[in-house]
């Protein structure tokens, strides 16, 4: 079974909890459910009654059959009367099994949906940079899959309590009978339990494997999907088919092998109670033989025997199969617990901010050998925007996922209007940032929908008004539908220039005091990118922002300029400062910059119309 954990290693937050912990735990998720609980303990009673009564009276009819009367017995009323109460029994016995499953249904609704809830919160607040390690499928599965896995596998929890009261209340009926059997029963009882217990720890290992293989799945399904259009690009869908075929035969195996162990469980104790009905069976025969019991009592024994010995063997398979359930919750619990990144040492509410940032000594690496930052100062005045550049690695993106707070730096301070970052309260800081990356993501609906996402209360006129002020409104004249066109899966059915301009309407809405712009207008034609510069001018004024620049237009339109490399600040001012003394940005404007100034252009008219091309 060496196959069983190719590819399936546990993720490095992955923990180990005891039964006991992870059982205590999911009793915090049934106790606001206590009452209806409590309803379907008094229901499984009562279906375990009426279970139990039923031997009873078929018993007496024996009695009555095989009694002085004989045949003419038949006739009498007590028949009729043990007829209709056996009717009556099983009538009620569907009514309390109906009623006791469909609360049960109810219960293990609310508790799953508790649990979802609580994985796609923790999900939702663990750092950036607990997604740059891990795969979102896999963290979507525990969500989905494994909550599912828990819901199927926590049913087990309410009939757990039916067969156990059923079997208490059958061995009290197997006593009264006969108590030298009933102890022999009581004797032979434990077998099933010793060897139900040798099926957990595989069943708890064999189940986690088959969970992380789902996860495995998911991801290879996401992959497939989201990068489609690569992947037909370069006629890669046989190549993508044949590596999903691969991991959907991985979970064939596993989960075969998944069935093969719990479906093994039952077939064994099965083998085991047989025997110890024969057993109990010649036992019997031999009391009735010596006329030591009735054939009656007998039967009646044999009967609630059968009854007796399906319960136990569920009790006995149940802990078997309850590690699917343990191993399910305890994937969702090490995503619940995961350790921050990013820690607060208070929860500041910030009402509003001036957008002064400042940068003191702080030391920065996303990994033991990737150090970005080494003792990095750097203070921008409140209402200034300042633009970062510097070849890729100088730390210009890092700077900013920083001030956003997303990562966490290991060293030094970073002030936010003179307050440490760390004692704000993210929620309330981060209503104060506008970030816009270089590759917009726009939600599935309209641009209406768009627009408003940070302001979900702006109506249809202010989010119209606020469009309008991008580019003097001519770009919603190239949207097929207006503000109501649908854009699509991540915006798919606009340009990307039209993604962008979305994006910087919804920002114009949010209104931030801090401003993070990963150059929007990298890859865009000129026209929209004059349209997205006009706007960017507006959402320059009067607030802090920092732009990571790849284009001239932006680097001017910035305050101040900052040339960064390995981490540090080599030189700063304004491009007509920086570029008088020669330095690195006038090497960085002369190789990526200068084609796309107006003076460059203008002093090649021959080639005037590929320059303009090629910006």
């Amino acid at each position: 079974m060496g196959f069983l954990r190719a590819g399936l290693e546990a993720e490095a937050y992955d923990r180990e909890y005891t039964n006991r912990e992870l059982v205590a735990r999911l009793g915090g998720y049934f106790r606001p459910w206590l009452g209806r609980f409590g309803v379907i303990v008094l229901l499984v009673t009562l279906f375990s009654l009426a279970q139990t009564g039923a031997p009873i009276l078929a018993a007496q009819g024996i009695e009555l059959m095989t009694g002085a009367g004989g045949v003419q017995a038949l006739a009498s009323s007590s028949i009729l009367l043990l007829s209709v109460a056996l009717l009556g029994l099983g009538i009620l016995t569907w009514g309390f099994n109906w009623a006791r499953r469909l609360l049960t249904t109810m219960l293990i609704g609310d508790i799953v949906l508790a649990l979802r809830l609580d994985g796609f919160t923790a999900a939702m607040n663990h750092d950036l940079s607990f997604y740059d390690k891990y795969q979102s499928g896999r963290i979507v599965s525990r969500i989905t899959s494994d909550s599912d896995e828990f819901g199927r596998v926590s049913v087990l929890v309410t009939d757990v309590f039916s067969q156990l009261l059923l079997s208490v209340m059958l061995f009290v009926v197997l006593l009264t009978i006969e108590w030298r059997l009933a102890l022999l029963v009581l004797a032979l009882a434990p077998v099933a339990f010793i060897v139900s217990n040798l099926f957990r720890g595989i069943a708890r290992r064999i189940t986690q494997q088959s969970q992380r293989v789902v996860a495995n799945v998911n991801v290879s399904i996401q992959d497939a999907v989201t990068g489609i259009n690569v992947a037909k690009n370069f006629r890669r869908e046989q190549g993508i088919y044949e590596e999903f075929q691969e991991v959907n035969n991985q979970s064939y195996s596993v989960n075969t092998w998944r069935g093969i162990v719990l479906a093994g469980v039952f077939p064994v104790l099965t083998f085991f109670s047989s025997v110890g009905t024969g057993i109990l069976l010649y036992a019997g025969g031999y009391s009735v033989s010596l006329s030591i019991i009735t054939m009656g009592a007998w039967y009646l024994f044999i009967n609630s025997l059968d009854r007796f010995w399906f319960p136990m063997l569920q009790l006995s398979a149940f802990w078997s199969q309850f590690q699917a359930g343990l191993s399910a919750t305890e994937r969702i619990f090490a995503l619940i617990d995961a350790a921050p990144v990013v820690h607060q040492t208070d929860n500041r509410t910030v009402e509003k901010l001036r957008g002064e940032i400042e940068f003191r000594n702080v030391s920065f690496r996303y990994s033991e050998k990737e150090q970005v930052l080494p003792d990095f100062s750097l203070h921008i005045r409140a209402g200034e925007s300042v633009a970062l550049v510097g070849h890729t690695g100088a730390g210009k993106s890092s700077i900013a996922k920083l001030v956003t707070r997303f990562y966490e730096f290991q060293g030094g301070e970073l002030l936010i209007d003179g307050l440490d970052i760390r004692s704000l309260d993210l929620k309330s800081y981060r209503r104060h940032l506008g970030i816009v990356s270089q590759s917009p993501f726009l939600f599935s609906g309209t641009v209406t929908d768009n627009i408003r996402y940070a302001k979900p209360e702006l109506t249809d006129a202010e989010v119209e008004t606020i469009a309008r002020q991008i580019a003097g409104g001519e770009w919603l004249e190239t949207l097929p539908d207006g503000l109501q066109t649908d854009v699509g899966e991540r915006g798919a059915r606009l340009s990307m220039g039209q993604r962008q301009l979305v994006v910087l309407a919804r920002m114009l809405a949010h209104n931030p005091a801090i401003f993070v712009l990963d150059e929007a207008t990298a890859s865009v034609d000129p026209f929209t990118e004059a349209q997205i510069q006009q706007t960017l001018d507006m959402l320059f004024h009067n607030r802090t922002s920092i732009v990571i620049a790849h284009r001239l237009s932006t680097v001017r339109a910035a305050d101040r300029i900052l040339v960064l490399s390995k981490g540090a600040i080599i030189e700063e001012g304004s491009h007509e400062q920086l570029m008088a003394q020669g330095g690195h940005y006038a090497e960085l404007y002369n190789t990526y910059f200068r084609h796309q100034s107006l003076e460059y252009i203008n002093s090649r008219p021959d080639e005037r119309p590929a320059i303009l091309e090629a910006v």
